[in-house]
């Protein structure tokens, strides 16, 4: 077998308890974790990102969490670009190596490399954008599914940032971005990887996202957006649009009561957390256990890391 560095990678949707495994997980092999969650990366967005706290962490050590500022770009190629000498890093200390989190585009980039797509083009995005603050994120969406049906079956249409990156690839290649994507196939296998995916079921894993939706806003979440608005982050920026924040400077700006963005909230998360299971359970390489079969996963760590 080729000499590569092994990840375990545990995922799943929000709230299946990624964390809260996994920080046991290193703690039984001797391992370190590296954070995949595209919101954690942030500093100062804590409670609406739900990262662990300090004390959560039990002192196993925690890479790529609150590495950039709100109004820094990231995407998964910084992403990339910073995550695989922190894993050939801890793979020399000869720690147990737990990437962690739910953003699956992040973990395709990790796993399977990047398509080689055209630099931004600032005129371009710019008359994109102005379509939809003119006509509204579905028409440009509308747009995605003329020119290229599969791409846009993927992207949900309130998604307008990527909404508009996969319009402005399709138009600067003259190329749909599913067949780029088809031809590329995301075969560069830099690690030798288990991918574990946590699978809760519906009811239980709804309820759970109601409640830790309704802890959050106990714990703090309209003061910390209200700080990060103090601190001159605009609620334009891609992180003050993610889950939790956009919801808070809508209570904010007194669109709606703590009622309804608590019920907006949780209505959305859970809408987020079945757009996740949809591109998880597309994943051939995922193995599905519940977050209790902690024997069979550990059989399976064990014999990943020993073979």
């Amino acid at each position: 077998m080729e000499k590569k560095e092994r990840i375990i990678i545990i995922a799943g949707p929000t709230a299946s308890g990624k964390s809260s495994l996994a920080i046991e997980l290193a703690d039984r092999f001797h391992g370190e974790i590296v954070n995949i969650d595209s919101m954690q990366v942030y500093r100062s967005m804590d409670i609406g990102t739900a990262k662990p706290s300090l004390g959560e962490r039990k002192g196993i050590p925690h890479h790529l969490i609150d590495v950039v500022d709100p109004d820094e770009e990231f995407n998964a190629a910084i992403y990339r670009s910073i995550a695989i000498p922190e894993i050939r890093e801890i793979n020399l200390r000869r720690n147990a190596c737990f990437v962690v989190g739910g953003t699956g585009l992040y973990i395709r980039a990790l796993t399977g490399g990047l398509l080689a797509c055209p630099p931004v083009h600032l005129p371009l995005r710019e008359e994109l954008r102005k379509q939809s603050e003119e006509h509204g994120s579905e028409f440009l969406h509308a747009q995605l599914e003329k020119l290229d049906p599969e791409i846009s079956r993927k992207i949900h249409p309130h998604d307008k940032v990527r909404v508009i990156r996969a319009l402005e690839i399709i138009t600067l290649t003259s190329e749909p971005l599913s067949r780029l994507m088809q031809r590329h196939a995301f075969q560069e296998r830099p690690f030798h990887v288990l991918k574990i995916c946590l699978q809760i079921g519906r009811e239980e894993l709804y309820h759970d996202i109601n409640e830790r939706s309704r802890l959050m806003v106990e714990k703090g979440l309209i003061q910390e957006t209200e700080s990060l608005l103090n601190k001159g982050y605009s609620p334009e920026l891609k992180p003050m649009k993610s889950l939790g924040y956009r919801h808070a400077v809508a209570f904010l700006t007194r669109r709606w009561s703590v009622d309804e963005m608590l019920k907006h909230l949780q209505g959305d998360t859970r809408r987020y957390a079945k757009r996740q299971l949809t591109w998880f359970r597309t994943d051939p390489e995922a193995i599905w256990l519940q977050p209790e079969q902690m024997d069979d996963l550990s059989q399976l760590i064990t014999a990943f890391l020993t073979r």
